[in-house]
């Protein structure tokens, strides 16, 4: 293919005392030894119990896989150095949004201020993968057509059924967290990427918005960087689960590409449709059913992640990603984090050990061979 389909990720880790296994606001511990190692690709984020991290442009995968286990490893070992752990989850299992501090950015400031409850709320955790693009028109037809797909991928990445130290029920509580924000959920279809560029300068002209990063769909087209970003994933507890949906992500768009350059279309659906899917979803991840809107009919999950890995399977080879998107099996045979959480505090009913196996499993697949949180994290 002549287009590069580069790729990046960003995830957003929790910080855990390893005595409480709560949340801490210690941010600020962390963030200026790993800027010395990591430079630009950590940043602190508006609670101060979080941080970011992010890939380099990456050319394939493996050059992906390489970065993010880097930057997980090297997270590590700063939180460890300050008594401190983190954890990949999109909510922490009993943590509460009230006892965590909100960072003093001149950003994060102007957000509470206009949103008010609901950014101190939103202590909620992800991964954004982005994908290179830079003609915007392709780029606006590839997301409408890549809409169809994003509940998909939720499935394959719930990690959030606990809030405050709830059973919600959920596989993905931070969606319904997230929802609460403007300007959220699954994007509308636009018609050519100058009806879309329309609508941002009237949000901007009418005072909803100052800029195009204060757009939180699920899938956007990044206001600075020439890429699509994908925003719906939570975020793995597994790196492998991420570098696997973060492959798929990336064949999708590729996949779309060729269709559209060989005048092949996709059916679009309107976004209420699309919606009954994410509710579904964040509701049952894998184990539920989803509705193919073609057939209009109900289809488990598991069955359409196997057509999906079959719709992209004609790019893989040349993304170099065959194996990678092998692993979705992987989650599909194993389950998500969600359901990992779940099975263990069906077990033992202590959220305590919830956090020691998430900790845990956060760096089972960048080191060697994993030291057992589970077993030292209070000492």
């Amino acid at each position: 293919m002549s287009q590069k389909f580069t790729i990046g990720i960003e995830e957003e880790y929790q910080i855990i005392d390893p005595e409480t296994r709560d949340l801490v606001s210690r941010a600020e511990d962390i963030y200026e030894p790993a800027k010395k190692e990591l430079g630009e690709q950590v940043k602190a984020e508006m609670h101060q119990c979080m941080i970011e991290v992010g890939t380099n442009i990456c050319a394939d995968v493996h050059e992906a896989r390489k970065d993010l286990y880097h930057l997980r490893s090297v997270m590590d070992s700063v939180a460890r150095e300050k008594d401190l752990r983190i954890a990949a989850a999109s909510t922490h299992p009993f943590g509460h949004w009230a006892d965590q501090k909100i960072s003093e950015h001149e950003r994060y400031v102007k957000l509470v201020e206009d949103m008010q409850v609901l950014s101190r709320s939103l202590l909620i955790f992800g991964m954004h993968v982005h994908v290179a693009m830079e003609d915007k028109e392709m780029a606006i037809h590839i997301s409408n057509a890549a809409r169809y797909f994003l509940p998909h991928l939720l499935t394959l990445s719930t990690s959030s059924p606990f809030w405050r130290g709830i059973d919600t029920g959920l596989k993905s509580y931070r969606c319904e967290i997230f929802k609460r924000y403007p300007r959220t959920e699954l994007p509308d279809y636009f018609s050519s990427y100058s009806e879309y560029d329309n609508f941002l300068k009237l949000l901007i002209k009418t005072n909803c918005i100052d800029d195009g990063k204060k757009i939180w769909w699920d899938l956007r087209l990044h206001p600075v960087y020439p890429t699509l970003e994908f925003r719906i994933c939570d975020i793995p507890t597994r790196a492998e689960d991420s570098i696997a949906i973060a492959a798929l992500i990336q064949a999708i768009v590729a996949k779309l590409y060729k269709l559209i350059k060989q005048n092949l279309g996709f059916r679009l659906y309107r976004r209420a449709l699309l919606q009954e899917n994410k509710w579904r979803a964040l509701r049952y991840g894998i184990d539920g059913k989803l509705i193919d809107f073609g057939k209009q009919e109900e289809v488990p999950v598991k069955e359409l992640i196997a057509e999906l890995a079959e719709f992209v399977d004609d790019v893989l080879d040349d993304l170099g990603s065959r194996e990678t998107v092998k692993h979705l099996f992987t989650i599909l045979e194993t389950g998500t984090s969600a359901d990992r959480q779940l099975k263990l505090y069906q077990e033992t009913k202590d959220f305590k050990k919830v956090v020691d196996h998430l900790i845990e499993e956060t760096m089972a697949d960048c080191r060697p061979a994993s030291k057992t949180v589970a077993a030292g994290a209070a000492k």
